[in-house]
């Protein structure tokens, strides 16, 4: 058990793992602060699962990269920076 939310997120990092967390609230703000401090790769808040097209992937030892919508695919793509467009070049 917790006493309070620092101490609740100290345990929730408190693994090498980090899959997912659940969060369970009635202050939206909260879970949104809460979630956004642990250290996993998707977090639920109020039974609200995931659904297709959205990322799945942890952090830590539960992997690297995601699955699952366009984060899915960045893996395979190549990004290329080029200069000069729309600059007159005769």
């Amino acid at each position: 058990s917790f006493e309070t939310e620092e101490e609740a997120i100290q345990i929730a990092n408190d693994t090498p793992y980090g899959l997912g967390n659940y969060i369970q609230t009635a202050d939206r703000e909260r879970g949104m602060r809460v979630a956004r401090q642990l250290q996993s790769g998707m977090v639920e808040m109020n039974w609200c699962p995931r659904t297709v097209g959205f990322p799945f992937g942890g952090y830590k030892q539960s992997g690297n990269g995601r699955e699952g919508g366009v984060y899915g695919l960045q893996d395979f793509l190549e990004t290329k920076y080029i200069a000069g467009i729309g600059h007159d070049m005769e």
